[in-house]
């Protein structure tokens, strides 16, 4: 019989990859949490609706890239493609948006059906953050700084560069859009499949065109910046201001845009060229008119995604994750004999009571040479080593096993105090 295997583009993150995962998030909540931020948790199903009045429904999310099926009681569902639509869903169901300020972060898995590549997967995993009821240019600042310290504690604020800019009001970018599309119907047949495709559906989102060919067409078209209103002006300096004063380097990119309706104003993106073409590892932007479009009262919103596979792999290719946040174990017990056996079991859990060691506990017996090395493959730092003798005179042998440290023995009544010193926990 053939073996069942997981789904394209859906992977299994493995054990030896976790704890790099738990690295990152530790760091995202604890920077969080510094801030003031709270944590939230949404369904990762929706109703399809919600993604089309939210994303739109000619999309290339919508269009190609959603999974939607319908249920048995023949509703339209759909896995959540992101999260920021089913975050505003949630704060607009529960109360938590009119005349309320809420800084609300989350993360959990996304699904799109794309062709699968190195940093990007059908079922890929965020982190995102949702701020709502703040309308001046301080929160943005906020979220900016707030990503930049995360980068900091990780060790890739210097593989990261911010780009900014602002895509003014609805009227502004609607002036912007007549004049965009009257110059490019001028150069179509010189145009990009893609780009050609969103010159009558979305066709802001062809100044983010990858395509050489257009790229080099755009030079020459109209400026954004010539079309935007006053307050967007306004707020875009204010924002450059504060980042400014607090040192914060970045690079306006006037071609950074969103292709959606309901984003306004500031844009943001963190860029490396660490990854090859795989280059934003955080996007964010304001959204003030997300809540209205979808049914709620209008409320000032902002704020960013960003993708954990995409950030995973940054740490890994930098080397920049510390050999102890990647150990799963402390200390390793091994035993030889029934009764050393059962002894180790609870000299386990009276060290787990006494300290905040991470021990694992040699269990179905085997010889002392494959326990020690199970002890090595554990990652464990130190071995603690127990046989009839030790028990007889209750001491333990400890063996260090990441360095060239002598063995020694211990007396039970010191082990709690000697591996803390030893282990550093």
């Amino acid at each position: 019989m053939a073996k069942i295997k997981a789904i394209r583009g859906m992977n299994d993150i493995l054990p030896q990859a976790t704890p790099v995962w738990q690295y990152l998030e530790q760091h995202v909540q604890t920077v969080l949490g510094a801030y003031g931020y709270a944590e939230i948790r949404m369904p990762i199903v929706e109703q399809t609706e919600l993604f089309k009045r939210s994303i739109g429904e000619v999309t290339d999310i919508v269009e190609k890239e959603m999974y939607t099926f319908e249920d048995r009681n023949g509703d339209s569902l759909t896995l959540r493609p992101e999260g920021t639509a089913g975050c505003v869903r949630a704060g607009e169901e529960n109360g938590l948006l009119y005349n309320q300020v809420q800084r609300l972060w989350y993360k959990g898995p996304m699904f799109r059906h794309e062709r699968p590549q190195k940093g990007r997967y059908r079922q890929f995993h965020q982190i995102g953050v949702e701020t709502f009821g703040m309308q001046g240019p301080d929160i943005d600042a906020e979220l900016i700084l707030l990503t930049a310290r995360l980068w900091r504690q990780l060790g890739l604020l210097d593989a990261v560069t911010l780009q900014l800019n602002t895509i003014g009001s609805a009227e502004a970018r609607g002036r912007y859009k007549d004049a965009l599309v009257q110059y490019l119907q001028g150069c179509k047949e010189q145009l990009d499949e893609d780009s050609l495709r969103r010159l009558d559906t979305n066709p802001m989102r062809i100044l983010d065109s990858k395509d050489t060919t257009t790229q080099a067409l755009l030079n020459d078209a109209p400026d954004f910046h010539e079309y935007l209103d006053t307050e967007s002006l306004e707020h875009f300096e204010a924002l450059k201001s504060v980042l400014d004063r607090a040192g914060l380097a970045y690079e306006v990119n006037p071609r950074l845009v969103r292709g959606l309706d309901y984003y306004c104003k500031t844009v943001f993106e963190w860029v490396t060229d660490k990854l090859g073409s795989q280059g934003t590892v955080c996007a964010g932007g304001r959204y003030d008119g997300l809540v209205e479009q979808l049914g709620g009262k209008a409320t000032p919103a902002v704020g960013f995604a960003m993708g954990i596979e995409r950030l995973v792999l940054l740490l890994e290719t930098l080397d920049v994750v510390p050999l102890s946040a990647r150990q799963t174990v402390d200390l390793y017990i091994a035993s030889m004999g029934a009764g050393a056996a059962s002894e180790a079991l609870l000299l386990a859990e009276r060290l787990r009571n006494e300290t905040d060691l991470r021990i694992q506990l040699h269990c179905g017996g085997g010889n002392f040479k494959s326990q020690m090395k199970k002890a090595d493959r554990s990652g464990a730092s130190v071995a603690l080593i127990l046989g009839d003798d030790e028990v007889a005179q209750q001491v333990a042998t400890l063996k260090p096993l990441r360095s060239d440290a002598a063995q020694k023995q211990v007396a039970w009544s010191q082990l709690a105090a000697e591996l803390t010193t030893i282990i550093n926990v």
